[in-house]
């Protein structure tokens, strides 16, 4: 009887330290993970797409070194110091490219309302690639954080190098421009 209240404890243990590894983002293999190559995502036509309703591909993250900013439309301001740094550090466009990609199904705003907000968003950073994400494909494919503002970094062989949700303090900044420095001079 002893033996088989100890084998229930390790299999309740074992049961709980699964389900956390399954259930958060970023622990385990339940979401994209640092080193890695994020999986093939295509957002076109009813998924997404740029701005002038062409494809994006997450293959496009290779070859140079790239911010990708996942953004929940009602946290749209929250990571915006990240992003003036990284326009103030004029990364040369041969060797660095950013993406800002709009989850629109994590808001009430119509879709007409965010799109217009991003044209204005262009004007402030001109070099950023605008894509909407209109199913949550990232969320659910790489395993980011829904409803929120995420940043992703990425070497020009398009592994995860930084992954922050939420808001980057001053000290996550510094560290992701140093990546940043660091993988275009690679």
């Amino acid at each position: 009887m002893h033996g088989m209240r100890e084998w229930g404890r390790f299999f309740w243990g074992l049961f709980a330290v699964l389900f956390f590894v399954c259930a958060v983002p970023g622990i385990g293999w339940a979401g994209l993970q640092m080193g890695q190559v994020p999986s093939h995502v295509e957002l076109k036509d009813k998924l997404g797409g740029r701005l002038d309703d062409t494809a994006w591909r997450s293959d496009e993250l290779t070859g140079k070194v790239h911010v990708l900013f996942y953004v929940d439309p009602d946290k749209k301001d929250l990571n915006n110091e990240a992003s003036d740094a990284l326009k103030k550090e004029a990364f040369p466009q041969d060797g660095f490219q950013s993406y800002a990609v709009i989850n629109m199904a994590a808001t009430w705003l119509p879709n007409f309302a965010i799109s217009s907000s991003l044209k204005e968003k262009q004007k402030r950073y001109p070099t950023t690639i605008y894509v909407r994400d209109y199913k949550k494909t990232l969320v659910k494919a790489w395993g980011i954080a829904d409803n929120n503002s995420d940043v992703l970094a990425f070497d020009k062989e398009g592994r995860l190098i930084f992954r922050k949700d939420g808001l980057l303090d001053a000290e996550d900044i510094k560290r992701l421009t140093a990546l940043i420095r660091e993988h275009l001079n690679r």
